[in-house]
Parts: structure tokens; C-alpha cells; sequence
């Protein structure tokens, strides 16, 4: 999907569906989803189960092309989800096809370094990762980086657990690292960058922590237009009607949840846009305050 953000604009590229939300989000049971009547039928089906995607931003600024997020990638060892292991996405060809040359990137951010923000950050070559993006400088938030090289040595210590859901996710967590950010850091293609970093006048970060400490989102501001790219602050649109509804994987759900709060409230009633990272075509939309939350209201069909 596309959207003109004033002279700046935004492109989607799919990776794969988002399994298990309801994992993620635990309060998203299905009498509770269909409450929320506008879910229905972009962001959950009949019967309450909630849908996300995984995909990238690509923002033309500024005479720069920036890729927010990088997915899952492919020929991961990924073992908390099995769509996530070893997988082939046909990603770069729709990379491709969407016309942009991952040569001619200029900017890689990462709102948070999870690992399905990150992965297409590099490739397996047949014996080493390498990165994607080989001419693009790669931003890391400064907080985030220190908590997750922070964690190294406690990671280091994980095994996998096909009983331990979380066991697994921190495990993986801990081969991301290897294969999808040192490779970046060892190349000199990194840049360590303040929460609040501007990247062109168009585009700078924000500070949006709790789903991890150094969580941003990417905000756009262009001839007086405004969106916002979540990232993982929201993981699905029923956090709109429910910002109190926290993520099972949040640092700091209190935090998280003022997060939502802060965000929603500067977006309602305005022209800004709200672009989901995980959320399902639509993807984007104005906020509107809805009883004691919010709905998402897109002008694209």
C-alpha cells in the first residue's frame, strides 16, 4: 500500500501474516474482539480471531530512501514460531517489484530490535550473513542497543524449550543478535543514534518506550501533514479501543500503556495519520475518539 505524507511518501512491503496474535495480546479473546465492532473485517474476522501482518515502510525523503523495519528475513534459525524458521518469504522480489533497488537504500532503522524487526538487515550468502542493504547506513537507538548487548551474557544462557514459549523467543533473541546485528556493527554500517534523532527534515524518530526500553516510532511531517510509524507501541488496531491491553513480550506494560495513551491522544481529531507496523491492510488511518478509546478510520478501501 502506498500514502503521500505532503512530499514524502510511504510504501508497505509485505513479508508474512502475523500468527498467534492472540498469544501476544492476551486480553484479545474473541467475546471481547467482537465487542469492538470496526474490527470487523479488516483487522479480525467474524469470530473475534485478530489478524497482523509483517512487513516493512519504505519512506521516500528528502532525496533519501529509508526502509523501516526489516521482518523476520529468510533462512533464519527462528524457533518460537515455526513460520519464522529457516523461511523463503519472496520478500526482495516484492522489494523489487515495488521498484526500489535494495543497492540504492540509504537508511535502515529499526524501531526496536526484536526479531522481527530486523532480520532482512542482512542475507546468507551460502557462508555468511551479509547485509542487504550493502550502501545503506543502518541506525540503532542508543538505548536500545545498550539493553539488548546489556543482555548478552544472561541470552547466552538460554536454550531452547518446546515447552517454554518464552524460553524460545529469548533464545532466539539471542541468535538475532548474531546473525542479524553484529553483522551490521562488524560491517561499520551501523550508526548508534539518540531516541530523538531527526534523519532529514521530513523524518525523525520519537521516543516511544515500554514494548522495549529504547522503543521509537518513525514520525513524518511534511507541508503540514503527519503520520506516525508505530512500530511495536501497537501491535494490533484493539489496542486503540484498548490501550490498557499490553503485549504478553512488553518490558514495561505500565509504560507501554501510557505510550498507547500519549500517542492516541495527540492523533485524535486531527488529520494525522496512525501507521500500524503489524496492522492489516488498511494499515493507516486517522484516529477518532470512540467511547472511552479509539477507532481507526481509513480513506482507503
Amino acid at each position: 500500500m502506498d500514502w503521500n505524507i505532503g512530499k514524502v511518501s510511504v510504501t508497505t512491503i509485505f513479508e508474512q501474516d502475523l500468527e498467534g496474535l492472540v498469544a501476544i495480546i492476551p486480553a484479545a479473546k474473541r467475546d471481547a474482539v467482537r465487542a469492538i465492532d470496526w474490527l470487523a473485517p479488516d483487522f479480525a474476522d467474524a469470530e473475534g480471531n485478530i489478524d497482523g501482518v509483517i512487513q516493512a515502510f519504505v519512506i521516500r525523503a528528502g532525496g533519501r530512501l529509508i526502509v523501516v523495519d526489516t521482518c523476520v528475513g529468510d533462512d533464519k534459525d527462528r524457533r518460537v514460531l515455526e513460520a519464522w524458521h529457516h523461511a523463503h518469504t519472496g520478500f526482495l522480489d516484492r522489494f523489487r517489484a515495488a521498484g526500489f533497488d535494495p543497492a540504492a537504500v540509504d537508511i535502515v532503522l529499526c524501531t526496536h530490535l526484536h526479531l522481527d524487526h530486523v532480520g532482512w538487515n542482512t542475507f546468507w550468502t551460502g557462508t555468511h550473513w551479509a547485509p542487504t542493504f550493502p550502501n545503506a547506513r543502518y541506525l540503532f537507538a542508543d538505548v536500545e542497543l545498550a539493553h539488548w548487548e546489556a543482555e548478552r551474557a544472561t541470552l547466552a544462557t538460554i536454550d531452547t524449550d518446546p515447552n517454554d514459549h518464552h524460553l524460545d523467543f529469548l533464545r532466539d533473541q539471542r541468535q538475532t543478535h548474531a546473525d542479524s546485528v553484529q553483522p551490521i556493527i562488524d560491517a561499520g554500517l551501523a550508526d548508534v543514534v539518540s531516541t530523538s534523532h531527526r534523519i532529514c527534515d521530513e523524518v525523525r524518530l520519537e521516543p516511544t518506550p515500554g514494548h522495549t526500553p529504547g522503543h521509537v516510532s518513525v514520525v513524518i511531517e511534511s507541508d503540514g501533514a503527519l503520520a506516525v510509524i508505530t512500530g511495536d507501541s501497537f501491535h494490533h488496531p484493539c489496542q486503540m479501543a484498548h490501550p490498557e491491553w499490553s503485549t504478553s513480550v512488553d518490558a514495561d506494560s505500565a509504560l507501554g500503556i501510557t505510550t498507547r495513551q500519549a500517542m492516541l491522544g495527540r492523533l485524535a481529531g486531527t488529520q494525522g495519520v496512525l501507521m500500524g507496523s503489524h496492522f492489516a491492510p488498511p494499515t493507516a488511518g486517522r484516529v477518532v475518539a470512540d467511547g472511552a478509546g479509539y477507532r481507526l478510520v481509513s480513506d482507503k478501501a
